[in-house]
């Protein structure tokens, strides 16, 4: 019987289903009562790398890259914010929301992950884009959410531009692109198996049993 489940989870800030598939995940280990039997890590995927400071409007943004209607895109949003109130996630859509570069977050989230906030500032993050509204490409936005999570706001910002914390993201993200992630949320179980997905809670339970009694 394994001792710990060590899981990955490569995803982005501004992927809706990523806080989804993490929530359901979340469920299932709870009622599974492993929570303490698991580790969890979360992984970088740049959705949209090429996208400039300004952002992109995100019904625009969907509609360029996947042929999405603008029909498609209420739809879309409605099913999310019903999955999210299932789950305890507010979805906050509006109009004018924007698809942002997400470099600047990943690498926050890895000096996080140095001073074991990881898991805190990804929540705070996807809160503050799908619930709040806000800007997280901003640097003044960046810096106040993790300041908001008890960490030094100045060491933090220092990593962005920092030569050796880029080399460690870019290598990051190729190690998972190698490994055959081109989608996310996948979640990876102690590096051996994943699934691509928002999986529903069942199957991530029956996955969770099966790589526990291993």
């Amino acid at each position: 019987m394994s001792e710990k489940i060590n899981i990955d989870i490569v995803s982005d800030v501004v992927c809706p289903w990523c806080i989804i598939g993490y929530k359901r995940l979340e469920k299932a280990i709870e009622e599974l009562g492993l929570q303490d039997h698991v580790a969890i890590e979360w992984q970088p995927f740049q959705l949209n790398p090429y996208v400039g400071e300004e952002g992109e409007n995100l019904r625009e943004h969907l509609m360029k890259k996947y042929g999405n209607s603008k029909e498609d895109g209420i739809r879309s949003r409605q099913q999310l914010t019903n999955l999210g109130e299932e789950l305890g996630f507010s979805f906050n859509f509006f109009d004018d929301m924007k698809t942002y570069n997400t470099r600047d977050a990943h690498l926050l989230l890895d000096y996080a992950k140095s001073q074991g906030k990881q898991m805190v500032l990804q929540q705070r993050l996807f809160d503050a884009y799908f619930s709040e509204q806000q800007d997280i490409s901003s640097r003044e936005t960046l810096a106040k959410l993790v300041a908001d999570i008890g960490l030094n706001a100045d060491e933090a910002m220092s990593v962005l531009g920092d030569a050796e914390a880029e080399k460690a993201l870019d290598k990051s993200q190729t190690y998972w692109r190698e490994l055959g992630v081109s989608s996310v949320p996948t979640i990876v179980f102690n590096r051996e198996s994943a699934v691509t997905g928002a999986q529903p809670v069942e199957v991530l339970k029956q996955i969770l049993k099966e790589v526990y009694s291993q």
